[in-house]
């Protein structure tokens, strides 16, 4: 009797807190963590599109090039999910030293393939850049602007890592500290070198937002490092021998490589027609697309909170309470989502004017904001489940939706409209349509699989 007592008590104990006050403690912190890669790029699309010299060009080339890094940073920032899931696996199941050994290697080996993807890179921007259709001063552009930032690829996800270390952890906190130190720096040095100060430092203008980028990546993966050292267990120095979780670590970093390759197909193609309608469409598509990547990571808040604490509840095998947490974690992403609409709406013209005062840039963006914010709450639903899937390790299921989404509802919505010439227009209905496959199919697959478990608890 008094065993009985005593396993009811520490299953109380152990019970994860899935409150509205837990959930925000972990959510806030992500949310605010996570909008530091697109707060990058952001500052440096407002900065640059308000040059004197050539703005509508050079707002093109960052948005190309901003394209393209973020394809390298999802597809091999992946590692943050898969270390998360598996860390918070082992957390539920009250087995966390067994796992210490494994963070380390896993950044070694994907420092060490970032390292290959520079140099492989670097000598093939031209072409690179050609493919997306980039020509005359905007190629030039973006030769020099890359040449630059990608120096900063190997700290970023080295950063990404340590993220999914604390994430898995349940510390979102230290996250968000590094990424409000790296957003401020890199505020501030985009100000200094695209503009210059004084007779000190002279205006360098697109090459200038790069190297404040660069900065601001070293800058957050120093103080990563010493506070993964300083405020955990885990160490950075690798130990042998090889983790036996490092095979299925690298499976899901596998499985969200392919997935995260179809994700830039579609962006890829957006980016390329954007291009070919002209410069004026690729910079209203540059500001489109960063508002929409913004709002993509902030959700990334809550949806962080599925990948934390699904990964727990699975290991503590508490499928009633997973399917409430997925629940709530709808509703406020969803609320949130409609926020942005608000939002959006009442700062219509202000939000264009932030980024560029070029007539024939903005009359191309405003056509499609309205499109950006309403696809929100949608998104927004979206990544919950994207974020859920992650937590549960179930990397397979979410790369074949994302390969379905992309070939058989992105490119054939996209070539549709395009056929029928509606330009910008084309390619955020086949984003709508993109993130609606992505959604629904994630949905049945969750509750399909584990309604019947938690009706058996």
């Amino acid at each position: 009797m008094a065993t009985c007592v005593l396993l009811v008590f520490l299953v109380l104990i152990l019970k994860t807190d899935i409150s509205l006050k837990n959930i925000n403690k972990l959510a806030i912190p992500a949310l605010i963590a996570g909008i530091a890669e697109p707060l990058l790029s952001i500052t440096d699309t407002a900065i640059i599109g308000n040059i004197e010299e050539n703005a509508v060009e050079s707002l093109a080339a960052v948005g190309i090039v901003g394209a393209f890094i973020s394809m390298l940073v999802w597809v091999f920032g992946q590692i943050r999910s898969a270390i998360s899931s598996i860390v918070s696996q082992y957390l539920g199941a009250n087995k966390l030293e067994d796992i210490k050994p494994l963070p380390a290697q896993a950044i070694t080996i994907v420092v060490l393939l970032s390292i290959l993807v520079v140099a492989i890179s670097y000598p093939f921007s031209e072409y690179i850049f050609r493919f997306y259709n980039a020509s005359a001063t905007i190629l030039e552009y973006c030769i020099s602007y890359y040449n630059i930032r990608i120096i900063g690829f190997p700290f970023t996800l080295f950063t990404f890592a340590v993220f999914g270390v604390f994430r898995g952890l349940q510390n979102t906190y230290y996250p968000m500290i590094i990424a409000i130190t790296g957003a401020l720096l890199n505020i501030v040095l985009d100000y200094i070198f695209v503009y210059g100060f004084s007779d000190i430092i002279p205006a360098m203008y697109i090459d200038g937002a790069a190297y404040a980028s660069v900065i601001a990546q070293i800058t957050m993966a120093i103080l990563s490092g010493v506070l993964l050292l300083k405020k955990t267990a885990i160490p950075l120095r690798v130990q042998l021998p090889i983790h036996p979780e490092i095979k299925r670590l690298l499976n899901m970093i596998f499985n969200l490589f392919i997935r995260t390759l179809a994700l830039n197909l579609a962006l890829y193609f957006g980016t390329a027609y954007a291009t070919s309608y002209g410069k004026e469409y690729i910079a209203a598509y540059t500001i489109g697309l960063n508002l929409w990547l913004l709002g993509a990571f902030m959700i990334d808040g809550y949806s962080s909170v599925g990948n934390i604490l699904s990964g727990k509840l699975l290991g503590q095998k508490d499928y009633k309470t997973l399917i409430l947490l997925n629940k709530k974690l709808m509703k406020y992403a969803f609320l949130l989502g409609c926020s942005f609409i608000v939002m959006g709406a009442i700062f219509y013209k202000p939000i264009g004017l932030l980024f560029t005062k070029e007539q024939s840039v903005l009359e191309q963006f405003y056509t499609v904001f309205w499109i950006v914010m309403a696809m929100q709450p949608l998104c927004a639903v979206t990544f919950i489940f994207d974020g859920t899937f992650k937590g549960l390790g179930e990397m397979k299921y979410l790369r074949n939706v994302l390969i379905f989404a992309t070939l058989i509802g992105f490119i054939p919505t996209l070539l549709l409209f395009d056929y029928l010439e509606l330009k910008l227009h084309a390619i955020w209905i086949a984003f709508t349509v993109w993130m609606f496959f992505r959604g629904i199919f994630l949905y049945f697959k969750f509750y399909r699989k584990f309604s019947p478990l938690a009706q058996k608890q």
